[in-house]
């Protein structure tokens, strides 16, 4: 049972004063990530931070604020100037001085009896807001702030924190709402060592709250403050504790010794046209040993795209069927499930499997069909989306899952699937090379197995950078290249002039190219028609044309193995993880390839960063670090609001240091008080439930 102490921080947000259902429609938007599949809670609240300040402590007077600033003025109010009767076009003004000139404080469809009450002639008033000049006279159009001389203290926050707003939701009413929350935060054991708290100098949870929601200074709300590091320290904890209970929870759901013949597997490699890597092999052996031993595997199978996971997902479905079991493989989108069963098929045929395919689109007579062969155990292996999990589905002995990009999927999906066998063992697969630091927070319960090599024969591929003020110096180079008979890709980021970016579009450069080269130039992007693109492929893969200019149509997908050459024009204007796939679209030959990364000077700190990543390696996984450093993890995984890793708080990108620590701090806490019952066990407790952990408390309850 949750602590009753916290109730009021899990009562919904519409048990608030001014926050009725309307206004929690609006909070639910902005409340952070990771808490979408339910209401909005106080304690969301208490978690959603300000992302900067308004610093309302200037008080030049009335003549020395400059226009276009945020100003606060202590002002006597001269005059009030209501507009003509039905002419509500006009303004209502209010006059007033201070000892520097006179200002207008202008209010459009104002109501005058409210602001004959809140501004009286010949009062001192303060009132704060932005400044306008307009023909060297000043004015301040509908001021933020108006409060009578001596009550400022109570109504003007000086340094006024500033929070993330949707359509209709003000920043008053969302203030107004958090500041309750923090009302009712209740007085909290501390769950932190004295150790820790003196290492890393934070104060309690509690004072760092209080100091983001209401800073003193502007840099208070910095995600590298003290304060939000803390807030951050604590969801890393309790992450790494929640992974750490459910990984224990799963182990104990003892699996069972998957053991087969080798027949299978051996009929299937036997039906391959090519010998595996030896980092597949590597992977094979690990995933292998983990199936025949009676603890569940929970394992994540990682590879640039191309590096050959299918096939290793192939090979240890074969095993669980020898072992008299059942294999099933989730992808997110239809389209992905069939890429793989197109794959999969073909071999497992050669070698006497049966395959079978079950997504939202199997309708009738045939999902009847795939439900039965489940149930009686004639289909061996089935391929879907999440449709493979929903309630009708129902496996004979379903042995091994395996889950293909893991990001896509939450914990409670991997639990529905646990759900649908005898503690089933589980693969997951991802091609996103996923930095340690976000393997440890998305995966911490799993084993890592890392496929890093490239399938046999492919050569390294030499990059440089060069300033675009050496075009003529490349454009020479290009017509020795293909003079020698090699084949150039030429990216441009845009397919025609745009007025607002002063860049070479595809259809410019096209031009430019076919001037020099006459036929050998060959142009494709992404408005072309598909017969067209087609056209164009085949004629640069045939080698009519020699040069093929293309936007990032070509990022993915396409295979032209004697292309040794590709220029990357406006490479500052690419995101790393970009770069990286339209690099892998050359090297795929035996023949030695470059890549050439053509930027305009001036380059800024973040774009020089990433062109130096990309000339030093060629590693997905240390490329994927540090456009992570470059990017935060967000936009790395899709979306923040996807929830991946799930964050409220915590910013990989400015407090990945900290998730070691918060790791090893979990597991010693663990290792002394495995059922948290000691009173630092109780505090651990609260701070779970806090995170939205609570599903590890219950795991704690079920063990």
């Amino acid at each position: 049972m949750r602590p009753t102490v916290l109730d009021p921080l899990f009562a919904p947000v519409t048990s608030l004063e001014g926050v009725g259902p309307k206004v929690a429609d609006m909070i639910e938007k902005v409340v952070p990530a990771g808490v979408h599949d339910r209401a909005a809670r106080a304690a969301d609240l208490l978690f959603t931070l300000p992302h900067s300040v308004i610093d309302r402590r200037h008080r030049p007077g009335i003549a020395g604020a400059a226009s276009g600033t945020i100003v606060t003025l202590d002002l006597r109010v001269d005059r009030h100037q209501p507009p003509p009767r039905g002419n509500k076009q006009v303004p209502y003004r209010v006059f007033a001085h201070d000892e520097t000139g006179e200002i207008a404080l202008t209010f459009f469809r104002g109501h005058q009896a409210w602001l004959e009450k809140t501004m009286p002639v010949g009062e001192q008033v303060v009132v704060s807001g932005r400044m306008e000049w307009f023909n060297g006279r000043p004015s301040m159009v509908h001021p933020d702030h108006i409060a009578l001389a001596g009550d400022e203290e109570n109504s003007l926050l000086m340094v006024e924190p500033v929070y993330p707003l949707t359509a209709g939701l003000s920043a008053k009413v969302l203030r107004r709402a958090i500041s309750q929350s923090l009302v009712r935060l209740p007085d909290l054991p501390e769950w932190l060592e004295r150790e820790t708290l003196g290492r890393l100098g934070f104060s309690s949870f509690a004072a760092s709250l209080a100091h983001l929601h209401r800073p003193e200074e502007p840099e208070d709300v910095s995600p590298e403050a003290p304060a939000w590091r803390r807030l951050a320290y604590d969801e890393f904890l309790a992450g790494q504790i929640a992974l750490a209970l459910l990984r224990a929870t799963k182990r104990t759901l003892t699996g069972r010794p998957l053991v087969g013949d080798g027949q299978l597997a051996s009929r299937l490699r036997d039906a391959l046209p090519y010998l595996l890597t030896a980092s597949q092999e590597q992977a094979l052996a690990e995933i292998s040993a983990d199936l025949a031993s009676p603890d569940r595997m929970l394992r994540l199978l990682q590879g640039d795209v191309g590096s050959g996971k299918t096939v290793v997902a192939l090979l240890a479905m074969a095993q669980a069927v020898e072992a008299g079991g059942q294999a099933a493989l989730m992808a997110p989108t239809e389209i992905l499930a069939r890429q793989h069963l197109d794959t999969i098929a073909p071999l497992a045929e050669q070698a006497g499997l049966t395959v079978a395919i079950l997504t939202g689109r199997e309708k009738g007579r045939d999902r009847v069909d795939v439900l039965a062969g489940l149930a009686d155990g004639r289909i061996n292996i089935v391929v879907g989306t999440h449709a493979l999990f929903q309630e009708p589905v129902v496996y004979h002995d379903l042995a091994l899952a395996i889950v293909d990009e893991q990001h896509r999927f939450g914990v409670h999906q991997r639990l529905a699937i646990t759900a649908k066998g005898e503690a089933p063992d589980m693969l997951v697969m991802t091609a996103t090379p996923i930095p340690r630091t976000l393997v440890l927070t998305a995966f911490g319960d799993m084993d890592v197995s890392r496929l890093t090599e490239k399938p046999a024969g492919r050569q390294p591929i030499r990059t440089v950078t060069l300033p675009l003020e050496r075009l003529d110096e490349l454009v020479q180079r290009m017509g020795e290249a293909i003079s020698s008979g090699q084949k150039v890709y030429w990216i441009c980021p845009l397919v025609e002039e745009s007025e607002e970016l002063k860049l070479m579009s595809a259809e410019e450069r096209f031009q430019s190219l076919r001037d020099v080269f006459g036929d050998a130039v060959g142009l494709v992007h992404g408005r072309m028609k598909g017969s067209e693109k087609d056209a164009a492929m085949a004629a640069f893969k045939g080698g009519t044309t020699r040069i093929l200019v293309a936007t990032t149509v070509i990022e993915v997908g396409v295979d032209v193995p004697d292309a040794t050459v590709i220029v990357i024009e406006h490479a500052e204007r690419f995101g790393l993880a970009q770069l990286h796939q339209l690099r892998g679209r050359v090297g795929r030959g035996s023949k030695p390839s470059s890549c050439v990364l053509l930027y305009k000077d001036p380059l800024g700190e973040t774009a020089h960063q990433r062109l130096s990543v990309m000339r030093e390696t060629e590693d997905g996984f240390r490329i994927s670090e540090e456009d992570l450093k470059l990017r935060g993890e967000g936009e790395l995984l899709g979306t923040r609001q996807s929830g991946t890793p799930g964050f409220q708080v915590a910013r990989i990108e400015f407090h990945a240091d900290m998730l070691e620590s918060a790791r090893d701090e979990a597991r010693l806490i663990l290792a002394r008080d495995p059922g948290l019952e000691s009173e630092r066990g109780e505090a651990i407790r609260m701070l779970l439930y806090l995170f939205g952990r609570d599903d590890a408390v219950r795991l704690l309850r079920a063990g």
